[in-house]
């Protein structure tokens, strides 16, 4: 499998936005709606960078694109 992953901390809720912290200090606010449910403060979450998944996408995507084509 083709993957590189990151961890991100849900450092606390802001009404509706997830302060995160991405990186040593570092922090992002995330809508709560873009995260999984049940997250909250102190929560871990783990971001995977699928190469695999991008590739099959992609060539899922130019087969329907190419089919459109020939129609």
């Amino acid at each position: 499998m083709n993957e590189q992953s990151t961890i991100w901390i849900i450092d606390r809720i802001e009404s509706d936005v997830a302060v995160v912290e991405i990186a040593a200090g570092k922090t992002v606010d995330i809508p709560l709606s873009a995260l999984p449910e049940g997250a909250k403060e102190g929560a871990v979450l783990r971001i995977i960078v699928d190469e695999d998944e991008k590739a099959r996408r992609k060539k899922k995507t130019r087969s329907l694109f190419d089919r459109l084509r020939v129609d």
